[in-house]
């Protein structure tokens, strides 16, 4: 028999019955996953995934409070007094850069 250890964690109830439903379906173990887990960060030298926060994503209006919504409006306003127009075409531009669209 292999020379093995136990590993213990607490995690979330639900995350983990929703991760073993999907392991069940896939005929993995629970402790097949782990293992699988801790080969890849062996073979890696590291997480075998991105760790990164999330792209910034623009505020859909529905999303906003009130107040929000008011604010980014004065900004619209604002910016317009001061002679900052954009065409559509510019607009798209930005946004494609800002946020990878």
């Amino acid at each position: 028999m292999a020379n093995t250890t136990a590993v213990y964690a607490r995690i979330d109830t639900k995350l983990k019955d929703n991760a073993e439903g999907i392991l069940a379906k896939l005929g993995i173990s629970p402790a097949s996953a782990i293992q699988m887990l801790y080969s890849q960060i062996v073979l890696r030298n590291g997480i075998p995934f991105d760790l990164s926060l999330p792209a910034a994503k623009p505020t859909a209006i529905g999303g906003m409070t009130h107040a929000e919504l008011d604010a980014e409006l004065r900004k619209g306003l604002e910016s317009h007094a001061d002679g900052r127009v954009y065409s559509v075409d510019e607009v798209d531009k930005m946004l494609a850069q800002e946020f990878g669209a």
